[in-house]
C-alpha cells in the first residue's frame, strides 16, 4: 500500500524533473535555422535585400496593425491605406519554403488562403528582437514558429490553388455561425467547436474571457474533447466495442483536424484515446503516469511545444487536477458539509466538488500565468463556478450547430433561437467578472528563478504527502519569494527603452518609486502606448500617476493614454509645453522643464536626478544654461565625440550616461556609456 501511494508522486517528481531537463536542453541547444532556410541568404547581415521565393502558404492571412508607416507596393502601384488608429493595415502569414520558413506581409490585405503555392518577391530581413523581457518582439514570436526572416511583399504570383477540405471546412463553419449569430455569440460558438486559434474572435472578448479566467473554455482542450466522446460513447452503447471504438476514434481525429494540432489538441487526444482504449478493455489506467509518458513522447517528437504557453498551462491545469483536486474536494467537503446527511451536507457536497477544479487548476497554473503575464484573473474561481453549468450543454449545441451549419445551413437561424441565451448568459459572465473592479491583479512578472521557487513551494503545500512533510519549508520559501518580489516592485528605478524604427525611434522612460510609476514618451503613436500598457502590466503598474508624452503630433488615439494615467500632458494636442520651472510630480516622481526653447528635463526619481535630452536641441538648451550636471544622464540620440566629451569634461564622472541607438563606430571614451542598441533597453536601480 505504502508503494502504491508513493506512485504519483514519483511519477510527478519524475514529470517535473525531465520537464526541467528539456527545457535546460531547450537552452542549451535552441533550435537553429536549417542550412537552406530564407534566412540564410542574409548572410550575417540583418537586410533588407531584394530575394524572390516560392512556397506553400501555412494558414490564412491575418490583418494585423504596424507601427511603421507604409513604404508602398511595387505591385500594380497599389499603395497601402492607414489603419483608424495611425498603424497601417497589414496582412502576414507564414509561407513554408523548400528550405524553411518566413513571414510574408502584404499591403493591402490580399485575398490568400491556406495550402496555396505562391511566388513571391520583396525585401528579406531579420525581425527585430523584443526590446525589453516583458514585451512581445517579432524575433521572438517568429522563432516560436521556426521561422527566423519577414518578407514585405512587393509582388506575388499565385502558382497553384490545391484543394484544401479541412481548412474548408473549419472556415465555413465559423463564418456561417458568426453570419449567423454576429461576432461576439457566433465567435464564442465557434470557438467551443474549432477553439480560439483558429476563430477571429473580436479583441474585446478574447480580453472579457482572460480577464475572468475563463480563457480555457475559448481554447480547444481536453474539456471539448471530453464532452465530444462523452456524447459518441453515449449513443454508441448499444453497438459492439469494435463500432463504438471506431466512432470515437472518428471524432477524436475530427477533432484533430478542426482545432489543428496544437500541443494541448494532441495531448488531450493522446491521453483520451489510451484512457478509452483501457476504459474498453477493462485495464486500470494511472491517469498521472499516463500524462507523464504522453508529455514525453510529444516533446521527443517537437520540443518547441515545451515553450508554448497553451501547451504548457493545459499540462500543469491537468496535472493539478489529477493531484489536487480530489483531495481538494475531501477537505472542502469536512468544511461544507460536516454532517452524514440532510440538505447542508448535500449542497455542501455539490458545492465542494464544483469548488474542488477549478481552485485546483488555478493554484496549480498560478506560476505559469506570473511567469508569462504578471497578472492574475481575480475572480477566476467564481467566475468558473458560474460559468460550469453552461459550458457542456453549450459546448454540446455548438457541436450540433456546427453540423446543422455545414450540412443545412437554412436551418441554422432558426435552431440558434434556444441556443442564444445562453451564449449571451456566457458572455454576461465573463464580461461581467471581467469589469469587476482589481479583476486582473497586475503583481508584475517575477524573476524566473523566483517563479520556479514559488512553483517548488506551492508543490510542498497541494501535494498530497508533501504538504504534511514539508509544510514549514513551502511556507518560508513562499514568504521568501513574496518578500523578494515586493522588494524588488519597491524599489526605486528607471527603465528606459527604445525600439528604433524607420521613422526614428521610440523611446519610453518608466520611473519607480516605492511601487508608483510615471512615464515620459517620445512618441505619441497607438504603438506607443500598447508598448506602455504592456511595460505597466508586466511591472505590476496598475495606473501610471503622470504621463509626459513629448511628440509635437497628435496621438491619433488619446484614449489608450487617458486609460494609463489620471494624468496625461501630451505636447501634441495643444497643451502648453512645460515652461522654463514647470513641473509635474507626485510623491517622489517629479519632472521639470529646463527651458522653453527644448525638450531639456531633468527627472527627480527618489533621492536620484536624471538629466534628459531627447535629441540634440535640448543639449544645446543644457549647455547654454549652466545647469549643474546630476549624476545620471540620458541623451534620446547617438551623441558625436564631441558631446561625449563635454559631457565628461566638469566635475566626477556620471554613474550612468546612457543613449538610446547603436553605439556607432566611434569608441566610447569612458565607461559609464551604455547604449540601447537598435532595439534594447537599460535598467537603473537607486534611490
Amino acid at each position: 500500500m505504502g508503494a502504491r501511494s508513493r506512485l504519483p508522486r514519483l511519477a510527478l517528481a519524475g514529470l517535473a524533473m525531465l520537464l526541467a531537463g528539456l527545457f535546460l536542453a531547450n537552452l542549451l541547444q535552441p533550435i537553429v535555422p536549417g542550412p537552406h532556410d530564407p534566412v540564410r541568404l542574409l548572410g550575417q547581415g540583418d537586410g533588407p535585400i531584394p530575394v524572390m521565393l516560392r512556397g506553400t502558404l501555412l494558414e490564412d492571412p491575418r490583418a494585423v496593425q504596424l507601427p511603421q508607416a507604409s513604404e508602398g507596393l511595387a505591385s500594380a502601384g497599389l499603395a497601402a491605406k492607414p489603419a483608424p488608429d495611425g498603424g497601417m493595415a497589414t496582412c502576414r502569414v507564414l509561407l513554408e519554403t523548400a528550405g524553411g520558413r518566413t513571414e510574408l506581409q502584404f499591403e493591402p490585405c490580399p485575398s490568400l488562403r491556406q495550402g496555396w503555392l505562391l511566388r513571391v518577391s520583396g525585401q528579406l530581413r531579420r525581425p527585430l528582437p523584443a526590446p525589453h523581457p516583458l514585451l512581445a518582439g517579432p524575433a521572438e514570436r517568429l522563432a516560436r514558429q521556426q521561422s527566423w526572416s519577414r518578407l514585405k511583399v512587393e509582388q506575388f504570383q499565385v502558382l497553384e490553388r490545391p484543394p484544401t477540405p479541412v481548412v474548408d471546412l473549419r472556415r465555413t463553419i465559423a463564418d456561417r455561425l458568426i453570419r449567423a449569430a454576429g461576432p461576439e455569440r457566433g465567435g464564442l460558438l465557434a470557438a467551443l467547436v474549432l477553439g480560439s486559434a483558429v476563430v477571429p474572435l473580436p479583441m474585446e472578448l478574447r480580453d472579457a474571457f482572460r480577464a475572468a479566467g475563463l480563457s480555457h473554455a475559448l481554447a480547444a482542450s481536453g474539456f471539448h474533447l471530453t464532452v465530444l466522446l462523452g456524447l459518441v460513447t453515449a449513443l454508441a452503447r448499444p453497438l459492439g466495442r469494435g463500432l463504438r471504438l471506431a466512432l470515437a476514434a472518428g471524432a477524436m481525429l475530427l477533432f484533430l483536424l478542426l482545432a489543428g494540432a496544437q500541443g494541448s489538441v494532441v495531448r488531450a487526444v493522446l491521453m483520451g484515446a489510451v484512457a478509452l482504449l483501457a476504459l474498453e478493455f477493462g485495464r486500470r489506467t494511472r491517469p498521472l503516469e499516463l500524462l507523464a509518458v504522453v508529455v514525453v513522447v510529444m516533446l521527443i517528437w517537437n520540443r518547441l511545444w515545451l515553450t508554448d504557453v497553451g501547451f504548457q498551462l493545459s499540462v500543469a491545469a491537468t496535472a493539478g487536477l489529477l493531484v489536487s483536486a480530489t483531495p481538494l474536494e475531501q477537505r472542502l467537503r469536512s468544511w461544507l458539509a460536516p454532517g452524514s446527511g440532510g440538505i447542508q451536507a448535500r449542497w455542501g457536497g455539490q458545492l465542494a466538488a464544483a469548488l474542488a477544479v477549478p481552485i485546483a487548476a488555478t493554484i496549480w497554473t498560478l506560476p505559469l500565468q506570473l511567469l508569462h503575464f504578471g497578472v492574475v484573473p481575480a475572480y477566476a474561481v467564481p467566475a468558473n463556478l458560474a460559468a460550469a453549468p453552461l459550458l457542456t450543454p453549450l459546448t454540446l449545441a455548438a457541436m450540433g450547430l456546427a453540423l446543422v451549419a455545414v450540412s443545412v445551413p437554412g436551418l441554422l437561424q432558426p435552431l440558434l433561437w434556444p441556443v442564444d441565451p445562453v451564449a449571451r448568459l456566457l458572455l454576461a459572465i465573463a464580461k461581467g467578472f471581467a469589469a469587476l473592479p482589481m479583476a486582473q491583479w497586475q503583481l508584475g512578472r517575477p524573476m524566473p528563478w523566483l517563479v520556479a521557487l514559488f512553483g517548488l513551494a506551492l508543490l510542498g503545500l497541494v501535494v498530497p504527502g508533501l504538504a504534511r512533510r514539508w509544510r514549514r519549508l513551502a511556507l518560508a520559501a513562499l514568504a521568501l519569494v513574496i518578500a523578494a518580489h515586493l522588494m524588488l516592485v519597491a524599489a526605486d528605478q528607471l527603465l528606459l527603452v527604445h525600439q528604433g524604427g524607420v521613422q526614428g525611434g521610440h523611446d519610453l522612460l518608466l520611473a519607480r518609486h516605492r511601487g508608483r510609476a510615471a512615464l515620459i514618451a517620445n512618441r505619441a503613436d497607438p504603438y506607443s502606448c500598447r508598448q506602455a500598457g504592456q511595460l505597466a502590466r508586466g511591472l505590476g503598474v496598475s495606473r501610471f500617476d503622470w504621463l509626459l508624452l513629448l511628440d509635437p503630433v497628435a496621438s491619433s488615439d488619446p484614449s489608450c493614454w487617458q486609460q494609463l494615467a489620471p494624468l496625461v500632458l501630451a505636447y501634441g494636442d495643444g497643451s502648453t509645453p512645460l515652461a522654463a520651472g514647470e513641473r509635474l510630480a507626485s510623491p517622489g516622481l517629479e519632472v521639470r522643464a529646463l527651458s522653453m526653447d527644448s525638450h531639456a528635463l531633468k527627472l527627480q526619481v527618489g533621492q536620484r536626478q536624471w538629466l534628459l535630452l531627447p535629441d540634440r536641441q535640448a543639449l544645446w538648451a543644457w549647455r547654454n544654461s549652466g545647469s549643474q550636471r546630476p549624476e545620471a544622464v540620458w541623451l534620446g540620440f547617438r551623441p558625436r565625440p564631441q558631446d561625449q566629451r563635454q559631457l565628461l569634461a566638469a566635475g566626477p564622472h556620471p554613474r550612468w550616461l546612457w543613449w538610446s541607438g547603436g553605439p556607432g563606430q566611434e569608441r566610447s571614451p569612458l565607461p559609464p556609456w551604455q547604449a540601447t542598441g537598435l532595439s534594447g533597453s537599460l535598467l537603473a536601480y537607486g534611490g
